[in-house]
């Protein structure tokens, strides 16, 4: 059996910078003195003069910004999304979102799967945080493939975009040959009849071995990787929805004021539908190996599987 490849999505991050810089002379990265782990350490190496460290301080880091993409620069601030949404709220939303300059913020090590560093610092609010914020586009890739294709088209817009990478290697899902990443539409991965299993993030592929366990019980899942949060991709959620009847959504984020949420405000004012959240329920993650963690919540495979077994039942 061939192995499947895994790789970080903030591996690909720092990939896909590099990639771009030719295409785009524009393009500064900023780092809050984590160039290591957030991988903009790989720009930083291939273009030294392009790359600012602002050290351990992301409000300045922010405000930096601001000024360099007034004057035509197309930057892109660094830092874990616990510092880059959470510590940083107020500045990316007076200094960027405001008057919403073309900024963009790479936030890396999000969720529960930074795994051992422990609560504080994982974000399970971050998503709802710049959801708020208005004019801000929301991008949680899924893997390796669509993380670089998400970089290069947030350089291909005008506004601010909040990218949220993940700390732990991942499975490359999007191979086939047409795979598009468009922003603001989302993907269906597997058709279905019974369930819908809308996922972002490292739960796409949780998503995706969930339903091949439920096609084992005669349950056809229709999966949709929305990769982009906001704005939501309304039609294919209610394409879906109306024919199955039933919603699950899935993923590494509180279940308040993240994709589950924007999928319930969808299907309330257009098509009201059974939904079940799955993701942070109101709590606090805790210290552990990051895949123990993903299945003690129930974002692995087998925990997507036994809730919508439970929610359909």
């Amino acid at each position: 059996m061939e192995e499947i490849k895994k790789i970080a999505t903030r591996e690909s991050y720092g990939n896909a910078l590099v990639e771009c810089a030719n295409d785009f002379p524009n393009l500064v990265v900023l780092d809050a003195d984590l160039a290591g782990a957030t991988k903009t350490g790989t720009f930083k190496k291939a273009f030294p003069d392009r790359h600012i460290d602002c050290g351990i301080a992301e409000c300045n880091m922010t405000g930096i910004a601001a000024g360099l993409a007034t004057c035509g620069k197309i930057p892109f601030i660094s830092s874990f999304a616990m510092f880059a949404a959470g510590r940083n709220f107020e500045q990316v939303r007076n200094s960027i979102g405001y008057p919403h300059l073309n900024v963009k913020i790479g936030a890396t090590h999000a969720g529960i799967t930074v795994g051992e560093d422990g609560a504080t610092h994982q974000c399970n609010e971050d998503i709802a945080l710049m959801n708020t914020i208005p004019g801000m586009t929301v991008i949680v890739p899924s893997d390796d493939i669509e993380a670089r294709a998400a970089v290069r088209a947030a350089l291909e817009m005008e506004g601010p975009v909040y990218l949220r990478f993940g700390r732990a290697a991942v499975p490359v899902i999007n191979t086939g040959a047409d795979y598009k990443f468009e922003i603001g539409k989302g993907v269906k991965l597997r058709d279905g009849k019974d369930v819908t299993i809308i996922a972002t993030g490292i739960c796409v592929d949780s998503a995706l071995t969930a339903a091949k366990k439920l096609a084992e019980d005669g349950i056809e899942a229709d999966v949709i990787n929305i990769h982009t949060i906001k704005p939501i991709d309304k039609d294919i959620i209610l394409e879906s929805a109306k024919k199955t009847g039933k919603v699950v959504t899935v993923e590494e984020h509180s279940v308040i004021g993240g994709l589950g949420s924007v999928v319930c405000n969808v299907l309330s004012e257009n098509l009201p539908t059974p939904v079940k959240k799955i993701g942070m329920n109101d709590m606090f993650g805790e210290s552990g190996p990051a895949s123990a963690l993903v299945a003690k919540y129930g974002l692995d495979g087998d925990g997507v599987y036994n809730t919508v077994k439970e929610f359909i039942k």
